[in-house]
């Protein structure tokens, strides 16, 4: 058995390290040892660690022989990479070169599941690297590639082309033309520069990719499909279904909701497995909007189904066609009118009747601007924390070492372990911004009219901004803020605070009651450039 070194160094805490092909990187916490393939078994020993983690790793890190270090050995070993950060542990066979320096293949063999004596278990993320030529964020091919491709796609682009342009995708059956193309903005701080400008990146002429007639935009998109003055006046009024007071009720629903989807759980399957997706995830958020709006009971799983169909968009599952989007949309707005017309003639303790009922600067909402504004409030509401909680739990799955310190010490980490959650789902992809005039982005030119698309999913992995951003850490400090609500600005999501609240009293619930649950297969992925969605994946208890 041989063992790594640096030196005569040895550390007792987690290092960061790497080794790296032209294929691959491989980033892992305390490489514990080398084991040689015929004697396999790996007992923990002290951390080594190698004094410049990011140099290169055969220069850094050197093998330590139990016999004489000048005999050359050709025979292949395993290194065992172990650390709080990743969820499976990971053997790569390895050589020592004649140099005496590392080496190894370029794929990872025997990935397995082991827990460390402390109770870690530890996964290591592999990158491939993807060449800028073979690109296209336009493609739906490019979205139904496996996730580690598609972030080795999105570190291209960070690194080497941060403004790359790409023509917009041909749509069948759409009754739109095909648009001029836009600059994808992957970094942290451009996505940053350009939602706090909103007087130079306006949100009015679309927030999706595609071009649209304004009214189209505004029916399914309402405020953030505005600019102001528009925008102001909307959100000063739906902002009185948002006072204190109404939170505060609602978030003393949330407890009691979140109480009741786990009765749910354990009284209906006594198999101790189900779909997490459809009996957890999706019930907290649903219900709580349903519960704010006023919306009956028995109309929940109705307003369901129109959710998955307006941000299915994509997914075959979902939506064959845009007369299916527009006729959900024309079906969830009259809906909308209908109960708004409702609460006008009788107001009751809801959030529609407040909003119904709100006057400022003498102007009310009309019954369009509600319908309007519903729409955007169900699906955004329910459909992207619905997803915040479903990638949660996949995630605690995967790293049960991050799972432990935060449920063991759960009012500490809660507020950086739901920021994390959404960082790393980043349940919104993208969003669009229009340029107002001809102006840059850190010396990158935009001219007027230019579509700039903020892709939320890569500015969360920006390596520029955060400290092993394809790492899982509940921990992780709450500055630089991650743009999984937006990144400032007017359109800052409006229903972060309530999300936020969901997410860490679902999991708050899980763990005191049903604390062995866990994800026992793979999730079934919405087929989306928009939404990170999750459709079903299954779960089970003890």
């Amino acid at each position: 058995m041989w063992w790594l070194r640096c030196g005569d160094s040895e550390v007792r805490e987690p290092f960061t390290a790497s080794i790296s092909s032209r294929k691959y990187t491989f980033q892992f916490l305390e490489l514990h040892c080398i084991a040689h393939p015929k004697k396999p078994s790996v007992e923990p020993k002290p951390f080594r660690c190698a004094r410049h983690p990011y140099r290169n790793a055969g220069a850094e890190i050197g093998p330590e022989f139990i016999r004489d270090v000048d005999r050359f050995d050709s025979s292949r070993m395993q290194v065992c990479l172990v650390g709080g950060k990743f969820s499976t542990v990971q053997l790569i066979e390895v050589s020592i070169d004649k140099e005496r320096e590392l080496s190894h293949g370029a794929e990872p063999i025997c990935p397995v599941n082991w827990v460390v004596e402390s109770g870690n278990t530890v996964s290591v993320m592999e990158l491939p690297v993807v060449p800028l030529d073979d690109i296209d964020l336009s493609l739906n091919e490019f979205w139904t590639k496996d996730r580690a491709y598609r972030e080795g796609a999105f570190k291209t682009l960070r690194d080497e082309s941060p403004f790359q342009f790409f023509p917009e995708a041909i749509i069948e059956d759409s009754p739109f033309p095909r648009g001029p193309g836009y600059r994808a903005l992957t970094r942290h701080q451009d996505i940053w520069h350009v939602s706090r400008n909103p007087q130079i990146f306006c949100s009015g002429k679309g927030s999706n990719i595609g071009d649209m007639p304004t009214e189209l935009n505004e029916f399914f998109g309402s405020m953030i499909n505005m600019d102001d003055p528009k925008h102001f006046r909307l959100r000063s009024i739906v902002s009185k279904g948002f006072t204190p007071k109404e939170i505060t009720r609602v978030e003393e629903q949330v407890k009691v909701r979140a109480v009741k989807v786990i009765d749910r759980l354990l009284e209906q399957f006594p198999g101790k497995s189900c779909d997490f997706v459809e009996e957890v995830a999706a019930l907290l958020p649903l219900q709580i909007i349903c519960d704010m709006m006023g919306i009956p009971e028995s109309d929940e799983r109705q307003i369901f189904n129109w959710t998955n169909v307006i941000l299915g968009v994509g997914d075959p599952e979902f939506v064959g066609s845009y007369e299916d989007l527009l006729k959900a949309g024309m079906d969830i707005f009259a809906y909308a009118q209908a109960l708004g017309e409702d609460r006008v003639k009788n107001p009751k303790d809801d959030v529609t009747s407040a909003m119904m009922n709100a006057v400022v600067d003498g102007e009310r909402l009309t019954a369009q601007e509600f319908g309007s504004f519903f729409i955007l409030l169900v699906v955004a509401g329910n459909e992207t924390t619905r997803n915040a909680i479903s990638h949660g739990m996949k995630l605690l799955t995967d790293n049960p070492d991050q799972r432990l310190k935060w449920f063991n010490n759960f009012e500490e980490h809660t507020r950086t372990a739901v920021e994390e959650i959404v960082r790393y789902a980043s349940p919104v992809i993208h969003f669009r911004r229009t340029a107002t005039e001809d102006t840059e982005i850190n010396g990158q030119p935009i001219k007027q009219g230019e579509k700039v698309v903020m892709w939320y999913c890569s500015g969360n992995r920006d390596e520029r901004v955060f400290t092993d951003p394809q790492a899982f850490d509940v921990s992780r400090p709450l500055a630089p803020a991650q743009v999984g609500f937006g990144a400032g600005g007017p359109h800052f999501c409006l229903g972060a605070n309530l999300a936020r609240r969901e997410i860490g009293v679902m999991f708050d619930e899980i763990r005191k009651r049903v604390p062995s649950l866990h994800i026992t297969g793979e999730p079934a992925y919405l087929q989306s450039a928009f939404i990170n969605g999750i459709k079903r994946m299954q779960c089970a208890w003890d």
